[in-house]
C-alpha cells in the first residue's frame, strides 16, 4: 500500500512540471494580472523597518520606553502633518518678498489654529517635548529657528520664553544621545516625507 502512495505521488509531481503554463502578459496598469480562472492582485507596500529587540538597564527605563512610545503614537498624525504644513508654507512662499510672506504665514497660522488648537492643548508636557523632537529630527531645524522664520523673532522669543517655564528651550536642537531612549522611540516613528 506504501509503495502505491509513493509510485503515485511521484505521478502526480512529474505530471505537475510537465504541465508549464506559459507567463501571463503584466499591463502594469491594471492591479491584477489573470489567467484562466486564477487573479493574482499586484500592490506596493510600504518599507518596513525591523530593528533588534531593546535592551534595558532597568525597569524604570523600560517604562519609559513604552510612555514614550505610547505617547509618540498620540503626537505623530500632528507631526506628519506639521511637517508637510511646514514644507508647502516654504515652497509657496519662496519667491516672496519679506512682507509678503509673513502676511501668508499669518494666514495660515489663522487657519490651522482653528483646525489644532483644542487637540494640541490637550497634550502633556513629554507629548509637547516629542511632537517638538520629532519636527526638529526631521527637518534638522530648531524649533525657534522655525518659528522665527515663518512667524518672526517676536512670536520667536515669545514662545521660547513659554517652553523655558516647562522646561524645555526651543532654541536647543534635538541632538541624537540626548536622551537613548527617546532616541529609541523617534526611530521607531521615522517620518522621512
Amino acid at each position: 500500500m506504501q509503495k502505491l502512495i509513493f509510485v503515485l505521488s511521484i505521478l502526480f509531481y512529474i505530471n505537475s512540471f510537465s504541465q508549464v503554463a506559459e507567463r501571463p502578459d503584466i499591463d502594469m496598469n491594471k492591479n491584477y494580472v489573470t489567467e484562466g480562472n486564477d487573479t493574482l492582485y499586484i500592490s506596493s507596500l510600504e518599507s518596513i523597518s525591523v530593528t533588534a529587540p531593546r535592551i534595558f538597564e532597568n525597569q524604570e527605563e523600560y517604562r519609559r520606553y513604552l510612555l514614550y512610545r505610547r505617547y509618540a503614537a498620540k503626537v505623530y498624525p500632528y507631526a506628519i502633518k506639521a511637517i508637510q504644513i511646514h514644507n508647502d508654507v516654504v515652497e509657496e512662499t519662496v519667491e516672496m518678498k519679506r512682507r509678503k510672506r509673513k502676511k501668508h504665514a499669518k494666514k495660515v497660522h489663522k487657519e490651522l489654529k482653528e483646525e489644532f488648537m483644542d487637540p494640541l492643548k490637550k497634550l502633556t508636557k513629554t507629548q509637547g517635548k516629542i511632537l517638538v523632537k520629532m519636527i526638529e529630527r526631521e527637518l534638522d531645524i530648531p524649533m525657534y529657528i522655525l518659528i522665527k522664520r515663518l512667524r518672526g523673532g517676536t512670536t520667536a522669543s515669545y514662545w521660547n520664553t513659554m517652553s523655558r517655564l516647562y522646561g524645555y528651550k526651543l532654541k536647543d536642537k534635538y541632538s541624537p544621545g540626548e536622551d537613548i531612549i527617546l532616541d529609541s522611540v523617534l526611530e521607531d516613528f521615522d517620518i522621512s516625507l
